[in-house]
């Protein structure tokens, strides 16, 4: 961007916001054309701030910014509606989501397909659909958006994925057939789960539970070991299976 460029009407979403200065907050928004945008939102935390009430995590935007550098300013921001608020374990599902998107998603690479994504798993925990189905979902949608690849129906050595094998799912090369690699493995995971997660459906509980297993692993390895604090917060204050990834 152009130190003159300045975006009108962008759709997005607030992902973490903290206070700056004495009246002020730095805003990281994903917008649908623009990817991730740090903003500076001047006077928003003062009383009588047309901002305050507005920048909400996890509701339908239209904001403006202008300038360029790494910190855009923040000019206005506009709420969409249609978005009913989180709350309970779709509200930590929802932070976790943020917190991956954060982690992994650099600045200003724009990802409109990812941003649908995202909406629509908002809709799906404000809807009440089963959380770790909409989890699958987005993380699925966030590795192969942001170019980390994730074959699923075709082994590594480039065969279909077979139902009834056992696969080896190596990290930057895919699955590979238990007979080839050594059954032991704990990343073993069973040809049904690939399929199913390859066409989105995890109504098997055995899919469900063996794309949860594969998707923390890889989600791990792309975070270099860092520690998420939603997933942390969920075990602490539920403790229970569906904690997020």
């Amino acid at each position: 961007m152009t130190a003159r460029q300045r975006i009108d009407q962008q759709p997005g979403f607030v992902l973490h916001s903290y206070p700056y200065r004495e009246t002020s907050l730095i805003v990281e928004v994903f917008s649908r054309d623009h990817g991730r945008v740090g903003l500076v939102a001047k006077g928003a935390r003062r009383p009588m701030s047309q901002l305050r009430g507005v920048l909400m995590a996890f509701q339908p935007l239209l904001i403006d910014w202008s300038g360029g550098g790494e910190m855009k300013t923040l000019v206005r921001a506009e709420w969409m509606g249609g978005q009913p608020l989180l709350g309970g374990q779709a509200l930590l599902c929802a932070y976790y989501a943020n917190e991956l998107l954060m982690r992994l998603m650099p600045r200003e690479d724009a990802h409109p397909r990812l941003h649908q994504a995202y909406g629509e798993a908002l809709r799906a925990l404000a809807a009440s659909e089963p959380q770790e189905v909409v989890l699958r979902r987005f993380e699925l949608a966030l590795l192969q958006e942001l170019g980390y690849g994730m074959p699923l129906d075709v082994d590594a050595n480039g065969e279909p994925v077979r139902v009834d094998t056992g696969y080896a799912y190596i990290i930057e090369r895919g699955p590979v057939p238990v007979d080839e690699y050594g059954s032991d493995d704990p990343s073993v995971v069973a040809g049904k789960t690939l399929l199913d997660m390859a066409a989105g459906d995890f109504r098997d509980t055995e899919s469900l539970a063996g794309s949860k297993a594969l998707m923390r692993r890889l989600i791990q390895h792309y975070l270099g070991g860092q520690q998420l604090q939603s997933r942390r917060v969920f075990t602490e204050l539920f403790a229970f299976p569906g904690e997020p990834s």
